[in-house]
């Protein structure tokens, strides 16, 4: 049986560094991204958890934290 996965306590009199803050990404509209999957694509649409990007054949909503996805 296992047990749900939760981020790790840090010791303040550990001597090891705590896992850093993952950054996530903003984009605007009009911003040229790049898909790890879908390839390049435009910004249409903004919403607080997700874009929207055309990439020409489709377009998709594409949620935060944006892990595949990068601004040109």
């Amino acid at each position: 049986m296992s047990t749900p996965a939760r981020p790790r306590r840090h010791l303040a009199t550990s001597p090891f560094q705590p896992d850093p803050e993952p950054v996530i990404e903003t984009f605007e509209v009009g911003d040229l991204v790049s898909h790890d999957a879908y390839g390049m694509g435009r910004v249409t649409h903004v919403d607080a958890n997700a874009v929207t990007v055309d990439f020409g054949s489709q377009t998709l909503r594409i949620g935060s934290p944006y892990a595949k996805m990068s601004r040109i």
